[in-house]
């Protein structure tokens, strides 16, 4: 995957806004305010942090050793570094949804209810 597909695969779920609070290198994805996606996209390699259910982490760390590590400057226990450049395009789409489903359902039922309208 390349920085522009992963740009544009963040972008393009429901309300998902790009941001920058840690400056311009670094693009922060959100959903409500909501961190789901975190990457230096001009970094090599490309990674992303993404959330992750703390068992399917782990397992994700074992499939897939030095690809996928616990989150770098993030609770290791939910997010994990992925190396979008290195794992099949598949797999990481698949990871960035997750993540996003994981924010989402972590809302509060006004916002997800508003998400649902957009």
């Amino acid at each position: 995957m390349t920085p522009d597909e992963l740009r544009v695969f963040c972008l393009d779920f429901n309300a998902a806004v790009e941001d920058f609070p840690f400056g311009p290198e670094t693009s922060v994805f959100k959903v409500a305010g909501k961190m789901f996606a975190l990457s230096a996209l001009d970094g090599r390699p490309l990674t992303v942090n993404l959330k992750c259910e703390p068992e399917n982490a782990l397992r994700l760390r074992a499939e897939h050793p030095e690809l996928i590590v616990p989150g770098w400057h993030m609770n290791k226990r939910h997010w994990n570094t992925v190396r979008a450049d290195a794992l099949p395009a598949g797999l990481v789409r698949e990871l960035v949804e997750d993540s996003y489903d994981l924010v989402v359902a972590g809302l509060q039922r006004a916002q997800r209810l508003r998400l649902d309208k957009a």
